[in-house]
This record gives structure tokens, C-alpha cells and sequence, in this order.
């Protein structure tokens, strides 16, 4: 079961705010009775969805993983005008959109899809689906804020969950590591160092859940394999019957 607003946006015919509009005035029928209610749940597999008396179908699901360069913006649109994501794709006839984001200057590992209950799955720090980053820093090593890190860093907006921190490498002012979170905060791995007087000279994120870069080339993108996604969705609790809590 999905809501109906959010079958809307999935089907590109609008946001999921837009979409509320739409079945305010009445434009979007079920089963060929017009639904005026929000919140309302239906069935994709056995409901039919019309908008304006034109049957909606919903797109075929895609999965795309692309290995993000440095000097991109994971936005469908930038005000600045400068380059997104997006613009590293092939053309497509289906249109997807990233999950989550990755900082301007940040590089690595990016899903993108159309499928919407996965992607918002994928980020939702109640499914603490893990996301892996080796952070190079300038800065001795220390094992004290190594642990500070692993035990959670005070920011602005609040305590950090623990990480995973894994030492790569340590010489002189320089510092390798590895580390693994399971939140989303803005730009946290970068806030978290400079917190401990670090400053981050490259970041780039290598894994998410099970899904690995591995050797893709920066600026190149690949499908995901039927495994790869079905790995991926038995994390997020899709691996048998989707629902919406």
C-alpha cells in the first residue's frame, strides 16, 4: 500500500504537496471515484489512478549508482548554475533523482532512483542504514578524538549517534581514516573533524548498506544488478511486501 500523494510524485505528475492540491479539487480519481480525502492508501496492483480521466501508470523502477566528482551539486537544479549529477547521466527517458546528497566538494558513491519509498528508506535515520567514508585530514593523529568521534562529537544541532572509526594511516600532520555513520546530518563528517581541529583535505563516501563503489571510474555511472538492489531493499524492510508505516 502507498499514498496516494506519494503515487502522484512517483509517477512524475507532480510533488507530493502539488499532489494534495490536485485531489483537494477533485482532478484525481480511484477506481473512477473522484478522492477529495488526504491520506488516503491504495494498492498500485489493483487500483486504478486517473488524473484529469487519463489512467496513471506507474514508471518502471530504476536503480543507477554513479561515482561523484568533486565540482557537482546533487540537485536536480542549481540556482548558481553549477553542474549537478544529473548532467553525468546518459539520456534517459526516465527520470531520477538522487538519495541524499553528497557535499559540493565531496566525491563518491551516490544512488539515484525514481523509486521514492526506497529512497526515503535509504536516509531515514530510523533504518540506520550505514554510509562509509575514508576522510583524509590535516592534523597529527590522536587517539583521544579518535574516540571522541566514535562516541559521538556535540554540534550545533546536537549530539552525533556513535561511528564506526577505523585508523588508515597517520603521518606527520597527516590522517587517514575510515568511518562509518548511520545519521544524516548537514555536512556532518566535515563538522564533526573540524570540531576537534582537524580540517578536512578530502572526503569521499565508499559504501552505503551493501552496496560498495568499488573500481567506477569518478564521474561514471553503472545500473545496479538485480542482487544489488534486492540486497539493499531487505535492509530497508522492502525485500518481500512494500508498505508505508
Amino acid at each position: 500500500m502507498i499514498r496516494l500523494n506519494r503515487l502522484l510524485a512517483h509517477c512524475g505528475i507532480s510533488s507530493r504537496r502539488e499532489a494534495e492540491n490536485l485531489i483537494e479539487t477533485g482532478r484525481i480519481k480511484v477506481n473512477d471515484r473522484p478522492v477529495t480525502k488526504q491520506g488516503i492508501k491504495i494498492d498500485p496492483d489493483r487500483d486504478r489512478v486517473s488524473f484529469d480521466g487519463v489512467i496513471i501508470n506507474p514508471e518502471e523502477k530504476v536503480y543507477l549508482i554513479i561515482n561523484k566528482p568533486k565540482g557537482y551539486v546533487t540537485t536536480s537544479f542549481d540556482p548558481q548554475k553549477r553542474p549537478t549529477v544529473l548532467d553525468l547521466l546518459p539520456e534517459m527517458e526516465t527520470r531520477v533523482y538522487p538519495v541524499g546528497r553528497l557535499d559540493y566538494n565531496t566525491e563518491g558513491l551516490l544512488i539515484l532512483t525514481n523509486d521514492g519509498d526506497f529512497s526515503f528508506r535509504l536516509i531515514h535515520p530510523k533504518y540506520k542504514i550505514g554510509k562509509v567514508y575514508i576522510v583524509k585530514l590535516y592534523g597529527g593523529f590522536s587517539p583521544k578524538k579518535l574516540e571522541k568521534l566514535r562516541n559521538g562529537v556535540e554540534l550545533s544541532d546536537g549530539l552525533t549517534a556513535p561511528a564506526r572509526v577505523k585508523l588508515v594511516k597517520a603521518k606527520g600532520k597527516e590522517t587517514i581514516l575510515e568511518m562509518e555513520i548511520y545519521e544524516g546530518k548537514k555536512r556532518q563528517i566535515r563538522r564533526m573533524c573540524t570540531s576537534l581541529g582537524y580540517r578536512v583535505v578530502e572526503l569521499r563516501r565508499i559504501q552505503i548498506g551493501t552496496l560498495r563503489l568499488g573500481s567506477l571510474k569518478p564521474g561514471a555511472c553503472r545500473y545496479l544488478g538485480p542482487n544489488e538492489v534486492r540486497k539493499l531493499k531487505e535492509l530497508v524492510g522492502l525485500g518481500t511486501v512494500s508498505s508505508e508505516q
